[in-house]
């Protein structure tokens, strides 16, 4: 795996200031807008994915695939609200379900044909999915995913994996998080079957954990696809042991026609859902196997609570049902997956071509380069990787017009035009041809 030379260090960190300094001239209203906000909010942030250094963009409009920050720079957005944004910034169909929803009331304290018409969209989307309940995020989706399995089986620990990512309370990209939530985790190796199904099989009952939680592909851990036979091996161990095996498909159902699941052929007993599924509105799902989610009924005595005062929000329920149904059907998810798994090809192409120490990684329309050459098939693959020349390129980029997240990540939206994939692909291919003498010999 090739990475710099302590030698050029010298000549990278005096690019990484150059590149600062000339983001940070170009944009005096977002760098007046960060210093108003750090006296309100800690760091200027809310939410901590979007801060980068210098400090980060401040997007005062976004139409189709277009952001336009508040110093008048546009750039085409590749992130596509970090997979939330797949319909785009002023899709007419979604914009029409919203606003006709809004027409009828907004907030009612009452249940509405709004969530029956999309609970049955997920469900016949989704095979694995026999019953759902929605939630206001994915990160709750997951936790109560896990509730249901703990509830389910009479039993406390679960198995998730290093690198994984369950939303801001489950996360465990360098082992478990101060702020995750207090269960019992075992963690395993992602594409090491042999270390998680020893956890789902040990001798001592007592000691069989609840459920096991994965991501098929990991997504904020780097956009690493699981193997097939690694996950076949967790259904199988899983099943053996009388544990829930729970995929966390909420940034990747987006992925094909019926998500990972489908595209594996492998039957998850709950899965979990969030991102676009509410067509840009905040939202989340977890559904599964009916006699696991009939815990949930509240006609039965001693049934699960589940409250969330806009769990069944018309504006959500609408635009999620609009998605779904009539923006984003079977066929139109299978093309867009192909679209992201040709731009992947021709990005390891220009990486190829340049001789830079890059690749990327991901599954149809959800990409992460990343500054490492080689095989990535876990987080521990990702190292060796210079964290300065990814930041570089994210600087480099935004100049071009281009905008991704500053780790390297996209999404892309429906409204990414072909062409303004082939500007990208020709924009990479300049960044790397530019800085070729922090790599070359």
């Amino acid at each position: 795996m090739r990475t710099l030379t302590p030698a050029r260090s010298g000549p990278l960190d005096e690019a990484v200031t150059e590149a600062r300094a000339r983001y940070s001239e170009r944009r005096p209203r977002t760098r007046a807008l960060h210093d108003r906000a750090q006296q309100y909010l800690p760091g200027g942030n809310t939410r901590s994915v979007l801060y980068h250094h210098p400090f980060p963009l401040r997007i005062d409009r976004a139409w189709d695939a277009i952001l336009e920050d508040v110093d008048g720079h546009q750039y085409v957005d590749l992130l596509g609200e970090y997979s939330a944004g797949l319909y785009g910034h002023s899709n007419p169909v979604i914009a029409k379900a919203m606003t006709d929803a809004l027409a009828e009331g907004i907030s009612r304290g009452a249940h509405t044909r709004h969530e029956i018409d999309l609970a049955q969209a997920v469900c016949a989307r989704f095979p694995s999915i026999e019953r759902v309940r929605f939630t206001n995020s994915g990160t709750e989706a997951n936790l109560m995913a896990v509730t249901a399995a703990r509830a389910f089986t009479g039993r406390e620990a679960i198995v998730a994996f290093r690198g994984g990512y369950h939303g801001g309370l489950l996360t465990f990209k360098s082992g478990p998080s101060e702020v995750n939530a207090p269960y019992e985790v075992l963690l395993a190796d992602y594409n090491d079957a042999d270390s998680a199904c020893s956890l789902l099989t040990a001798t001592d009952s007592a000691s069989t954990p609840a459920c096991v939680l994965v991501e098929p592909m990991l997504g904020s851990g780097g956009c690493i696809p699981a193997d097939h036979a690694f996950l076949s091996s967790l259904r199988a161990a899983a099943t053996e042991a009388g544990v829930l095996l729970i995929f966390d498909e909420v940034m990747t159902s987006r992925t094909g026609a019926g998500g990972m699941a489908g595209r594996l052929g492998i039957t998850p007993d709950l899965t979990t859902l969030g991102k676009y599924i509410g067509g840009g509105s905040s939202l989340g799902a977890f559904g599964g196997r009916a006699d696991v989610m009939e815990l949930f009924d509240p006609a039965r005595p001693g049934s699960l609570p589940h409250a969330g005062t806009f769990n069944n929000n018309v504006l959500s329920m609408s635009a999620g049902y609009a998605g779904l149904t009539k923006v984003y059907p079977p066929e139109v998810a299978e093309r867009h997956t192909a679209r992201g798994d040709k731009l992947r090809a021709d990005l390891l192409a220009v990486i190829e071509r340049a001789g830079a120490p890059f690749t990327v990684t991901g599954t149809g329309t959800l990409l992460n380069v990343h500054p490492v050459n080689g095989q990535v098939r876990s987080p521990a693959d990702l190292a060796a990787g210079e964290p300065r020349l990814l930041e570089l390129l994210f600087l480099d980029l935004l100049e071009l017009g281009y905008y991704l997240a500053p780790r390297g990540y996209l999404a892309l939206s429906l409204a990414v035009t072909g062409a303004q994939l082939d500007g990208f692909v020709a924009a990479m291919a300049r960044a790397l041809v530019a800085r070729q003498s922090l790599w070359s010999g």
